[in-house]
């Protein structure tokens, strides 16, 4: 019983942890650039800007620009679920059996 109980209060333990986690993800930006395309990423999966150098990605060229917009965000977004995962399994290796019994 009293096994269950630390349990729980692992799990409550961990879901205010994740909580802060996330807040701090939330400010971190990642920024990944393709052909004069630069995306920047929040750790929180959001796109925080998209900046083009019309010197390297001329607007004349449409199809280029639309590919390296796309390519640049989804760099960017890899990058900052990398970043994201390594911070969860941090927390995750904290936690013990709980971790293993989450599946974690």
């Amino acid at each position: 019983m009293a096994n269950m109980f630390n349990m729980m209060k692992q799990a409550a333990s961990m879901k205010k942890e994740m909580k802060r986690m996330q807040k701090e993800l939330a400010k971190k930006v990642v920024d990944c650039s393709e052909s004069g395309v630069t995306a920047s990423v929040r750790g929180d999966m959001s796109v925080a800007a998209v900046k083009i150098d019309p010197e390297q990605a001329p607007v004349s060229d449409m199809p280029r620009l639309e590919k390296a917009i796309v390519n640049a965000v989804n760099r960017a977004l890899e990058s900052a679920k990398k970043e994201a995962g390594a911070e969860m399994s941090k927390l995750a290796g904290g936690l013990g059996g709980l971790s293993d019994m989450l599946g974690l």
